[in-house]
């Protein structure tokens, strides 16, 4: 079952972060990004946690869970969605121990022109 949007609502909702949370669609499900880092996934309607120490001495009692089967595990953060309050605390303090993200590389800008190569043997059309 995938996450549909009235669930990333509710998380968006519940964390009151307003435009610092976001999410984009990844494989299906969402990952949810807090000041630029991926810090959860939202997946079959489960939120679930990037693991990190900070994330679990905040959330002590946190049960692990996957998004799909080969994947490594994460903190399962359902019981904590009704507890705004503690939920942007752990969304907080996952984001402050993940490194900065990578910078993207710069797209090219088109020029508008159409760019011809030369053909094979680097030599043109004779006239």
């Amino acid at each position: 079952m995938a996450t549909d949007q009235d669930f990333i609502a509710y998380v968006h909702e519940q964390a009151g972060l307003g435009a610092r949370l976001e999410h984009r669609r990844m494989f299906g499900e969402y990952a949810l990004y807090l000041d630029g880092k991926v810090v959860a996934f939202a997946c079959d309607n489960s939120l679930l946690l990037k693991p990190t120490d900070a994330g679990r001495q905040v959330l002590p009692a946190l049960s692990m869970g996957r998004p799909y089967p080969e994947a490594k595990e994460y903190y399962v953060l359902d019981e904590f969605l009704d507890d705004p309050d503690l939920l942007r605390l752990a969304l907080f303090v996952t984001a402050g121990a993940l490194p900065a993200p990578r910078p993207r590389p710069a797209k090219r800008a088109a020029t508008g022109q159409a760019t011809r190569s030369p053909p094979p043997g680097g030599k043109g059309r004779r006239r």
